[in-house]
């Protein structure tokens, strides 16, 4: 018996996460998944992605619509085009009978998040929303733990995002998204850790209340004399953790992917020197059109009386998550980078426990590279019920639907609403409208 053909993928959005993650699964795995079109504007994105995958001329095309004015070209597609982008080519896949990919966040507005949700409900096709955490191995062991009932009643939950002082910098000061017009930042980076509270919490969360502002990123904490570009020399280039050439020449050399990837495609060190001194991550991070905050807090109350704290923030060395889950059976604590999650039950007759004593299972989970392995889950998820489609199969509904990751993006959305306005916002005024 012949083996099966691998399902297709079309791919509008070339970038860092269509192109160098979501395409790059197809060349690791050619036996499962081919992508045979590509829509993209920039002309060396789409050409790059072309020549890799062996694509046509005549299967690439210069936007999304082009590509989905066409009958369906592949099996699924992938949305990874620009925030404030996804639900327009979302809706036009999801006509053209596409099962869908779709890079996060859906959207920044409730009714475009809730229009997507309701046409999807009518669609031969299904949304795969890119929260790619709950395919990550190490999040999917604490989802089991808690089914099982390793702390009991789920009480209280603390998630840190930590999102280290160099990722802040390249992302939400001098990159993509860098301005609330875009989107908040706690959607845009941590409406990932939002869907997994709502995710262990096993409820829909009522109410946030928010507090965060951007204190340090700003021009009066400029160092004296500091140019409008790190290349133009900065008399305090030397302590300066943000300084762009010590951060994307002089510190990556030799590297190949994100983030120097996302300042210019082209690698050698002359090339990198000339886009830092033309582009938006050669400036000062005290010099730019940034206005995200820097740091935010949330406290948020599910139906089931779970209550929940999530920190996101610039300000640590560490570009990693780290969590704390309560029950009233036990507690629970782990590290994403680390791959270590520690559990311990309360015990009889126990009074007092000296510091650092022990009573804490370790559980170890291997943690891969790509939000700890769940881009490659991801994908491979993807793919499987691609390929059940294929086979006349319906594969049921995705681990990351519509159904629950528009909640994860309406509870970030209250949470910006509570930190605008200084108030607890309920999570169903966002579904009422304006």
């Amino acid at each position: 018996m012949s083996p099966e053909p691998p399902v297709t993928l079309a791919v509008a959005g070339a970038g860092n996460r269509g192109g160098d993650v979501y395409a790059a699964y197809a060349l690791r795995h050619p036996d499962q998944v081919r992508v045979v079109a590509v829509a993209e504007p920039d002309p060396d994105r789409r050409r790059r992605l072309a020549a890799a995958h062996g694509i046509p001329d005549h299967r690439c095309f210069e936007d999304w619509r082009a590509l989905l004015l066409e009958p369906r070209l592949a099996d699924g597609v992938v949305i990874a085009t620009p925030d404030g982008m996804h639900v327009e080519p979302a809706l036009a896949a999801l006509m053209r009978g596409y099962d869908v990919l779709l890079e996060k966040p859906i959207a920044a507005e409730p009714r475009e998040i809730l229009r997507l949700q309701s046409a999807a409900r009518d669609a031969e096709g299904t949304v795969t929303v890119a929260h790619v955490l709950r395919y990550a191995p190490f999040f999917q062991k604490i989802k089991e733990l808690l089914d099982q009932g390793a702390v009991g009643r789920l009480v209280l939950m603390e998630h840190q995002e930590n999102i280290g002082y160099w990722h802040f910098a390249h992302s939400y000061v001098r990159g993509n998204w860098r301005q609330s017009a875009v989107g908040p930042m706690i959607l845009a980076k941590a409406c990932h850790d939002l869907d997994l509270l709502r995710w262990f919490a096993g409820a829909p969360c009522a109410e946030v209340a928010s507090f965060g502002e951007l204190v340090h990123f700003r021009p009066e904490n400029a160092p004296p004399g500091a140019p409008d570009r790190c290349t133009d020399g900065c008399p305090a280039a030397g302590p300066c953790p943000f300084h762009a050439l010590a951060m994307y020449v002089d510190g990556m050399d030799g590297r190949s992917g994100w983030p120097v990837s996302v300042v210019t495609p082209e690698l050698d060190r002359e090339a990198r020197l000339e886009a830092l001194r033309r582009g938006p991550y050669g400036r000062c991070v005290y010099r730019c059109d940034n206005d995200v905050v820097d740091h935010q807090a949330a406290i948020l109350r599910f139906a089931n009386r779970v209550v929940a704290s999530l920190t996101v923030t610039a300000f640590t060395t560490a570009n990693t998550r780290t969590l704390r889950i309560l029950g009233t059976a036990g507690e629970l604590k782990g590290h994403l980078d680390r791959g270590e999650i520690h559990v311990r039950a309360f015990r009889p007759g126990v009074a007092e426990t000296p510091a650092g004593d022990g009573g804490w299972e370790e559980i170890r989970v291997p943690v891969a590279s790509g939000h700890g392995g769940g881009d490659q889950g991801l994908m491979r998820d993807f793919v499987r019920r691609l390929r059940l489609r294929r086979q006349g199969l319906r594969p049921g509904e995705p681990l990351t639907s519509l159904r629950e990751t528009v909640e994860s993006h309406l509870m970030a959305l209250a949470a910006e609403r509570s930190r605008l306005e200084g108030r607890v916002v309920s999570v169903a005024e966002l579904r009422a409208g304006p």
